[in-house]
C-alpha cells in the first residue's frame, strides 16, 4: 500500500513539475499483477461495472513476470482520497485472489503527459 505521505510528495511534484490542475478531473490508470488472466479479467469486469473502463492486460517483460491489467477513470482527487481509494482497490484485489493491486498513474484529460515524470507512482 502506498503510505499517504508519498502520495502528499507525488501531488507536490506535479505542481511543481507541470501546469495541471489537480483539484480538477485528471485521468487516473490504476494497475493489478497476476499470472492468471482469468483472474484478471474477472477483476476488470467487476471494475467496469464500478465504473472504471478497461485499458489493457499485457504480459511482463520477462518471462517471470505476472500479466498487468489496467483500469482508467476520470476522477478528481485529493492525497486523502487517492489514499483511500488506493485502499479500495487494494481490497478488491485481496477479495479476488489478485496476487497484487500495484498502484496508480495520472495524466491531464489533454494528453499533455510530457511534463512529469510519473514513474515514482506505481508503487506497492
Amino acid at each position: 500500500m502506498i503510505p499517504k505521505s508519498e502520495l502528499i510528495e507525488m501531488f507536490e511534484a506535479i505542481a511543481e513539475q507541470t501546469d495541471w490542475d489537480m483539484s480538477g478531473e485528471m485521468l487516473w490508470g490504476y494497475f493489478f499483477t497476476d499470472d492468471d488472466r482469468e483472474k484478471l479479467e474477472a477483476c476488470s469486469d467487476r471494475l467496469t461495472e464500478m465504473g472504471y473502463e478497461f485499458v489493457e492486460i499485457t504480459d511482463g517483460d520477462e518471462p517471470d513476470d505476472p500479466l498487468t491489467l489496467q483500469v482508467e477513470k476520470i476522477e478528481i482527487h485529493s492525497p486523502d482520497t487517492l489514499f483511500q481509494r488506493n485502499l479500495e482497490l487494494s481490497q478488491l484485489a485481496e477479495e479476488m485472489g489478485i496476487s497484487s493491486y500495484d498502484g496508480m498513474d495520472v495524466g491531464s484529460l489533454d494528453g499533455d503527459d510530457d511534463d512529469f515524470d510519473d514513474d515514482d507512482e506505481e508503487d506497492e
